[in-house]
């Protein structure tokens, strides 16, 4: 990544950054708050199923970190800290989290669980996970990203799906124990 600051020395960056890191966390904010945004918009459909919203906000967050293979480890695995940590010190892991916090969200307007929050950040940890997983394999793929979409996108849906079962299934055995 190169910057240009017109008429200025290579060095002139180094006044605004303490080195090469701040900067590119800096770099990473606009992307990561547009993916925050769009992330939103699909929880605030209130046309859609709660499914269907997470089934929606899932695939946003796929094409985002597909569309972006080259700096998907920097987005979200450099320096991160837990999913579930209450202030991180870093401004793009408070992003980072947000970003998960949407998904626990979509997670529990499904499962309509309101009680039991580790319940809900366990399914929602499976699933972030899931998603990493599902982008980790196609991250170094040459194939055009139009088309592993087209042909991907119904297994991606139906990984949602399975997943989100499984979830339902284990909350209504859980409720019919108590």
């Amino acid at each position: 990544m190169v910057i240009f600051i017109a008429g200025c020395s290579h060095t002139t960056i180094y006044i605004y950054f303490k080195d090469k890191e701040p900067l590119l966390y800096q770099l990473l904010m606009g992307p990561l708050q547009s993916l925050r945004q769009q992330m939103k918009s699909v929880l605030r459909n209130t046309e859609l199923s709660s499914d269907d919203r997470l089934k929606s906000i899932s695939r946003v967050f796929i094409q985002f970190c597909l569309l972006n293979q080259n700096m998907y480890t920097i987005f979200f695995m450099t320096r991160a800290t837990r999913v579930d940590e209450e202030d991180p010190v870093l401004e793009v892991n408070k992003l980072r989290n947000q970003l998960f916090g949407l998904i626990r969200q979509a997670i529990q307007e499904c499962l309509q669980v309101w009680q039991a929050d580790d319940l809900v950040l366990a399914y929602a940890r499976i699933h972030f996970f899931t998603l990493h997983g599902i982008v980790g394999t196609y991250t170094n793929s040459d194939e055009p990203f139009d088309i592993l979409m087209e042909r991907l996108t119904p297994t991606f849906d139906l990984a949602v799906e399975v997943l989100l079962f499984g979830f339902k299934q284990t909350v209504k055995i859980g409720a019919e124990l108590k």
